[in-house]
């Protein structure tokens, strides 16, 4: 028996987070209808849906079992089970089982087809009959088959005395089959097997197009997590090594961590002093140094020296998965068009169903035979089935999504691209956002052609930024290095080496204030290299093309005033330094009080308040961490281009959608008259059903043609 469940949440009550799956969501209806019921569960707080990844969260008491909030998604009609915490596990077996399902009804329906050829044609008598009979040996096992993913959501929604959208189609499909095999047994002249057949393969073929859709979704996160270490060398007791993979990895194991090697779990240094590159994690370009007790992420990259490290946590507990599951569960929120669909999909069930019975019932009272009624009836639930309207948001939010995905930008906010749309300003922040955040070298006059070589010979055995910088910045002049000996890198020290006999470095400015230098040291003499942080290739064009889009553009930076304010004049844009995480708040407040709809883009630390607060924002893929989870959209590369793009396909977005729901509505409004006039057959409510959820997607398809048109 299960326990009880507690009455209220008081304001001290303590709350965990649960993850189901939930397959059988099909349409923003079963949204609304999870989000509310599971909301009026006492002990739940909250309950958010990503349709885009066929989930739900529940944050509630620890009192309420998860086995509970299963039985409760099960009572509202749903199959559900606890989701992976591995955000590495992607489970495919739904998209494979509609596959084989849309497989199996486009074997039936073009054979069923052939066979209706000939009755179409005029054949009577024994032959329509014997047509009628081979159509229903096709027609009877594959709509058995076909057809279980509907049948299984409206036996489960029956059971619990609820309803959804697979309940009117199981019952069309149910009742046009039987109506043909009594018109095949009776010697009727009309049977409806390929209406019913066709009908699951064009749901079936928007659901499996669906789940392919939401795949290509979660590109991102997949790409995210491929950078993380694949496995790691476990020391055993003896000393000796095993390869072991990422995910049999486990706490308190002692780990071998090579140069150049990533981390594949989180951890601890207990032996070794080292750098590791942090860039996916922070956004710092400069590797910073980690001695033995220093803490170590997974997905960060040793750069100079062996270490050892105890695991402290391991594949989905790790910080890169956390961030992956953040960018998860962000998925498609609840936008205000999802909201708009989500009351007219709420009102389908019953609306549906009065119309089949009043038509049923009229066409009776009008003096029709009940086998003529029950037919209009059958073409009525048939002809208004909701997918059109279901997929007018989510196909739309999906399709650009992935495109933009393409040109490197992921959204993760379905109802980003909502706010995304109505911006009026851009806010940018400058160092790591209008600059790469890459180090080169100012002027290469300072060396001679042997410092050169010497130079580039230090600099090219270092994964410092500064000494990438450098040897990149050589390399293009045709410099060559030299043969050196001995070459040793300590970590916030710089590099040494012998050549010739004489020590030659390559180390930090003795005065730490100078900022963006690095000197070389030959024989005793020593010569500075000055660097500067080049501007993104295309931020000209970048910046006119916002212009072009009516869009104005400002720095908010926290930089020195003076260089922020020289910055600005070069673009000739509006620029404030030294702005603190408060200051840039306070500014965006002053704005949005003015009217304006704000795009921030940052890529810090302090950017992090700034980027939640506005209301829309991005951040660079080399941003912090913090940055890039308070962020609605991270932008990869060194190009600026692509938040032009977001805004664009953001714009265009919103008039697919109102299409969409034009669309939809549009259909409904010219089929359901026709078929409460009896003017429809199921074959044909079928193929209008069909075609209407097919012009909605093909529709939405346009803004992946459009994303790739604006990328120049």
């Amino acid at each position: 028996m299960n326990a009880p469940i507690p009455t209220d949440l008081g304001p001290t009550a303590v709350c965990i987070d649960s993850r189901f799956t939930v397959p059988g969501m099909r349409c923003a209806g079963c949204i609304g209808k999870i989000e509310r019921g599971l909301g009026a569960v006492p002990g739940v707080a909250a309950a958010r849906v990503n349709f885009s990844a066929k989930r739900v969260a529940v944050s509630h008491v620890a009192d309420l079992s998860e086995d509970q909030l299963l039985e409760h998604i099960r009572k509202l009609g749903f199959e559900a089970e606890r989701a992976s915490e591995n955000p590495l596990a992607r489970d495919d077996a739904e998209t494979r089982r509609l596959l084989r399902a849309l497989a199996v009804a486009g074997f039936g329906m073009m054979n069923i087809m052939l066979l209706s050829v000939s009755v179409w044609a005029g054949a009577g008598g024994e032959t329509r009959s014997m047509f009628h009979w081979i159509s229903a040996l096709i027609a009877i096992p594959v709509i058995a088959y076909a057809g279980r993913p509907f049948f299984a959501s409206a036996a489960m929604a029956l059971r619990y005395r609820r309803t959804n959208m697979d309940v009117p189609i199981s019952i069309g499909v149910i009742l046009a089959t039987a109506l043909s095999l009594y018109d095949t047994a009776t010697g009727g002249p009309e049977a409806y097997f390929d209406g019913a057949v066709m009908l699951l393969f064009f749901l079936l073929a928007g659901r499996a197009l669906d789940a392919m859709m939401r795949a290509r979704a979660r590109a991102g996160i997949e790409a995210l997590l491929g950078r993380m270490g694949q496995g790691a060398h476990v020391v055993e007791a003896d000393g000796k090594t095993r390869w072991v993979s990422a995910e049999h990895l486990a706490p308190d194991m002692v780990v071998l961590v090579a140069a150049g090697e990533a981390l594949a779990a989180d951890g601890q240094i207990i032996e070794g002093n080292t750098s590791f590159d942090a860039s996916m994690l922070t956004g710092e370009s400069e590797p910073h140094p980690a001695r033995t007790g220093d803490r170590v992420y997974a997905g960060t990259i040793n750069v100079s020296a062996p270490v050892r490290v105890r695991v402290t946590a391991a594949a989905q507990d790790t910080a890169i998965a956390d961030i992956a599951r953040l960018m998860d569960e962000a998925g498609q929120s609840r936008s205000r068009y999802v909201r708009v669909a989500d009351r007219a999909a709420r009102l389908y069930a019953p609306a549906v169903h009065s119309l089949a019975v009043l038509a049923f019932v009229g066409w009776l009272a009008a003096g029709a035979g009940a086998h003529q009624a029950l037919t209009i009836a059958v073409s009525v639930l048939i002809i208004t089935c909701p997918c059109a309207l279901g997929l007018a948001v989510p196909a739309a939010q999906v399709v650009v999504a992935g495109a933009l995905l393409k040109r490197g930008l992921l959204i993760k906010d379905g109802s980003a691209l909502e706010r995304l749309a109505e911006v009026d300003m851009v806010l940018f922040d400058k160092t790591g956002t209008l600059t790469l955040g890459e180090p080169r070298p100012v002027d290469l006059g300072v060396l001679d052609e042997d410092m050169r070589s010497l130079a580039l010979a230090l600099a090219q055995a270092s994964r410092h930024p500064l000494s990438r910088g450098l040897a990149a910045a050589l390399r293009e002049t045709g410099t060559t290095p030299v043969q050196l000996d001995t070459i040793e890198e300590t970590p916030g020290s710089g590099l040494t080496a012998c050549w010739q006999g004489n020590s030659i470095a390559l180390v930090p400015p003795e005065d730490q204030s100078i900022g963006l230098a690095c000197d070389l040291l030959i024989e005793g003499g020593r010569t500075r290299i000055a660097f500067a942080d080049p501007r993104r290739p295309d931020l000209p064009q970048a910046l006119t093309a916002l212009a072009a889009e009516g869009v104005k553009a400002a720095i908010l930076s926290g930089d020195r005033i003076a260089t922020v304010e020289a910055f600005g004049r070069e673009l000739d844009l509006p620029a404030r330094g030294a702005m603190t995480p408060a200051d840039k708040l306070a500014e965006l407040d002053r704005l949005r009080a003015e009217g304006h709809r704000t795009l921030m883009v940052g890529d810090g630390l302090n950017d992090g308040p700034a980027l939640a607060g506005a209301h829309v924002s991005i951040a660079p893929g080399s941003a912090s961490d913090v940055s890039r989870q308070a962020a609605d959209a991270v932008f990869t590369g060194e190009r600026l281009m692509p938040v032009v793009l977001a805004l664009r396909a953001a714009r265009m977005t919103r008039r697919i959608v109102r299409q969409n729901f034009a669309l939809a509505a549009g259909y409904n409004l010219l089929a359901v008259p026709l078929a409460l006039a009896g003017l429809v057959t199921p074959l044909l409510a079928a193929v209008a059903m069909s075609v209407s959820s097919l012009v909605v997607v093909a529709n939405s398809l346009r803004l992946a043609n459009a994303a790739k048109e604006r990328v120049a």
